[in-house]
């Protein structure tokens, strides 16, 4: 008996451009709520809707005596659904491809897992206060449903054959050193945010206990070891003639990083205009995808053919029969 998934990939066969626009309607969808829920704290309205599931305790919706910021929570709680049905159709559209590649398939039930968790993390943030570590682990799961869109995007231009590496080993060892420097960047800034002035709603909310303007040195201290370190790859990339495609990644993360660390001091010499902040936040989840694109394009994986015999094999098997 055909599970649901299994009964519509018998009726309906995608062609490798759908799937691959899916994966990419799946990444957009998870910037966007990046986007929108830094515009919910920007904008104070992360009580808006003041419990959860619910918006109140007697209304799913938001109500007229919550007003504006009842509006932006509850509109960025529906994104959420927007963002589940993207990663729907690209868990369909794997499914349903011929022949069925169950790597893809397996990518698209991890992001389903990841906006469940985090739709479950976001409730808990409201039932908390907007409790500045819940709000960090938020924005770190968002972060980990970008990479997995990222990855998903990708493979799907990509065979399932075992990866080829395209650059010599030292250069894939400089390019996890740059993942790695970059994640704990992300992982600085939600401290940043945490112990920041945007709390959210209120002055009242909890803020972490660190010093700001301490934290946010340290921030820009990993900033630049990232800038460095992709310096560093779009030089070695050139000396070690590497593919077209892989330097243009490169170049693509300096241009990123670039207008990435402008934003950055011109919010930080403003007093953080809410506009720059939005953008910055918009900045880090470009910079995060184009270093994992960067990673990606350093390995190529061929489609997973089945061997064929050479010429001496089958005159060996014309002589046997």
């Amino acid at each position: 008996m055909l599970n649901p998934l299994a009964y519509i990939a018998t009726r309906w066969t995608p062609s490798p451009r759908t799937v691959r626009r899916a994966a990419l309607a799946a990444l957009i969808a998870s910037v966007v709520i990046v986007v929108t829920g830094g515009a919910v704290r920007l904008t104070g309205s992360g009580l808006g809707c003041d419990t959860w599931p619910k918006c109140t305790d007697d209304s799913l919706i938001t109500t007229q005596e919550q007003g504006f910021h009842g509006v932006i929570e509850f509109g960025n709680r529906m994104l959420t659904y927007v963002v589940s049905a993207a990663v729907g159709w690209f868990i369909l559209a794997a499914r349903s491809a011929k022949p069925w590649r169950r790597s893809l398939s397996r990518l698209g039930w991890t992001q389903f897992f990841i906006v469940l968790g985090n739709a479950v993390l976001g409730g808990i943030t409201v039932r908390t206060g907007l409790n500045p570590y819940s709000v960090a682990g938020h924005f770190l799961l968002a972060t980990a449903l970008i990479a997995v869109t990222t990855v998903s995007w990708q493979r799907t231009r990509e065979g399932d054959g075992d990866p080829r590496p395209r650059v010599p080993g030292p250069v894939r060892k400089l390019s996890w050193a740059l993942t790695s420097v970059t994640l704990l960047l992300i992982a600085v800034g939600t401290v940043v945010t945490g112990s920041g002035p945007h709390a959210g709603d209120s002055s009242k909310v909890k803020r972490m206990a660190f010093d700001w303007e301490t934290t946010a040195h340290v921030h820009a201290i990993a900033a630049w070891v990232v800038c460095a370190l992709a310096v560093a790859m779009w030089l070695v990339l050139r000396v070690v003639d590497a593919p077209d495609d892989t330097r243009a990644r490169a170049r693509d993360l300096l241009i990123v990083l670039l207008a990435q660390g402008a934003i950055g001091y011109v919010q930080f010499f403003t007093q953080l205009p809410e506009v720059l902040v939005a953008a910055h936040m918009l900045g880090s989840c470009l910079v995060w995808i184009a270093v994992l694109r960067l990673a990606l394009s350093l390995r190529e994986r061929p489609a997973d053919l089945p061997e064929v015999p050479d010429r001496q094999d089958q005159d060996q098997a014309l002589a046997a029969a």
